[in-house]
């Protein structure tokens, strides 16, 4: 885990992760309870909780909350059984986690529980189409090659069926360089964003 969180404090991840820091910061300017599940060691998370949101990491264990900030309060459990209240939070956040759940449509459902009315979801999925994903899951070391969930369009509908979500892709990386890019052949990330719509079952 040690190696992991050195990984994680590179100069090239720290500019990721800056990045995406970014933008859930504009996308979440308005809530203030939020829920990161698979949160991990808890880096983007932690920058959070310093700007004045009130942050919760949820993890299936121990060892991977390793590292994860004091300030930010951290529960160990799975996403497809969250040791919730039902409307406990005004946002949850999947920071490229879900793909790696067993059971992403559980998570789901859950996630709808402990939203709040009007809350919001954002979901950031590695593009397995680009070039970067490529290159990382061909590494066996990679976090990247445990991915469980590869279907994007797939994935877009399961979330779909619970919240209604828009789509964009976001940040380009090519080797070493990192830099604003929707293209879907190159974007790191597919995001998918929505606002819990009551009405819909």
């Amino acid at each position: 885990m040690g190696t992991y969180l050195d990984t994680c404090q590179s100069d090239f991840w720290r500019a990721v992760f800056q990045h995406e820091l970014d933008y859930i910061v504009n996308a979440l300017s308005n809530h203030n309870d939020i829920l990161s599940v698979g949160c991990g060691p808890a880096i983007i998370e932690g920058e959070m909780q310093e700007l004045g949101y009130n942050l919760t990491g949820l993890d299936v264990t121990a060892e991977a909350l390793q590292g994860a900030p004091d300030s930010i309060r951290t529960e160990i459990g799975t996403a497809e059984k969250m040791g919730f209240p039902d409307k406990s939070f005004d946002a949850v956040i999947y920071v490229t986690s879900l793909q790696f759940i067993d059971n992403p449509e559980k998570a789901i459902q859950e996630t709808k529980r402990v939203l709040r009315p009007n809350g919001d979801i954002l979901i950031m999925l590695l593009n397995t189409n680009s070039q970067y994903f490529e290159e990382q899951t061909s590494n066996p070391e990679s976090h990247m090659s445990s991915i469980k969930h590869t279907n994007l369009g797939e994935m877009e509908r399961m979330v779909s069926k619970y919240i209604e979500v828009k789509a964009e892709y976001f940040l380009g990386i090519m080797g070493e360089e990192i830099f604003e890019n929707s293209d879907p052949g190159t974007a790191a990330l597919y995001i998918l964003r929505g606002t819990l719509d009551n009405q819909k079952i």
